[in-house]
């Protein structure tokens, strides 16, 4: 039964990460914590399944012409090499026993800032065009950030590339999702390696994580082509701030009250993706 709530929690986080760009890590790492896993151990088994996660968003973006491969791949090789210097960081951490209180002060830090950004960014429409060319610079600069975050904090990396990539990069954010998916590959690949050898990961926790992530993702990516832009960016918003309260919380030793935040926000966005889906259909259909 265990195994089972596992693959749905895959599945389900793997939706989010197809529709945001963002891997699912930065979601599925403080829900790891919730449940009792060590900081450690929860950084090491999220970017498993980001991997997989990101493996299939990708194919769907692919489809709707999402990805930006330039930004993506400069992004992406930016990314690993950041991913080496934080490894040695957190194992610092953990072997101090400071990781408990400092990877969810981090969190909080980060999602505050992106989340503001959001809010501001909201009503506009940032980038003139999904085929804009950034500052090579400012690519480099966004990717070994979001490296040494993913690799920090357990995350993919996605929930600082998009925004930033809409921000100071002139992406549209479908553009911005797809690009950061195929950096987020190239990301938490390398940074799972650096674990993998040193941390005990539970990997049958991992692979039914994984295998519901692989089923998530594609559905996830095909539904940003019923939003408008801005509405991604709204949900978002609220999405960095569901996670702001359940690991502000979790601090506070209150797990069960930032499990539930994480659930009615689940609930609230999967209802209305539901919507959207609904009325798109009946549209296509002809349907009043």
């Amino acid at each position: 039964m265990e195994l089972i709530l596992f693959f749905l929690l895959g599945a389900l986080i793997s939706v989010l990460s197809g529709f945001f760009g963002i891997g699912g890590g930065f979601i599925l790492t403080p829900l790891l914590m919730l449940i009792g896993l060590a900081p450690i151990e929860a950084i090491a088994t999220s970017l498993l399944f980001t991997i997989g996660s990101s493996s299939s968003g990708i194919i769907g973006h692919i489809k709707l012409k999402n990805i930006n491969w330039k930004a993506g791949i400069i992004l992406g090789v930016s990314g690993i090499i950041a991913t080496q210097i934080a490894h040695p960081f957190v194992v610092f951490l953990d072997a101090h026993q400071l990781d408990e209180w400092a990877i969810p002060v981090m969190y909080i830090v980060l999602l505050s800032f992106f989340s503001v950004q959001m809010f501001k960014k909201k009503n506009t429409q940032q980038g003139v065009s999904g085929l804009v060319q950034p500052s090579i610079l400012k690519m480099v600069l966004i990717g070994l950030f979001a490296g040494f975050v993913s690799t920090s904090l357990g995350v993919g990396g996605g929930f600082i590339i998009v925004p930033m990539s809409i921000a100071f990069l002139g992406m549209l954010p479908k553009k911005a999702v797809g690009t950061s998916l195929f950096a987020v590959l190239f990301i938490v690949s390398a940074g799972f390696l650096s674990y993998a050898f040193t941390v005990e990961i539970n990997y049958f926790m991992g692979i039914f994580l994984l295998v519901g992530g692989l089923l998530g993702s594609q559905f996830g990516a095909r539904s940003t082509d019923v939003f408008e832009n801005k509405e991604i960016t709204t949900l978002l918003a609220f999405l960095y701030l569901t996670t702001i309260l359940s690991v502000a919380l979790k601090a506070f030793e209150q797990n069960i009250l930032g499990l539930i935040i994480v659930v009615l926000y689940l609930l609230y966005f999967f209802t209305v993706l539901g919507k959207r889906h609904i009325a798109h259909w009946r549209e296509e259909k002809g349907y009043s």
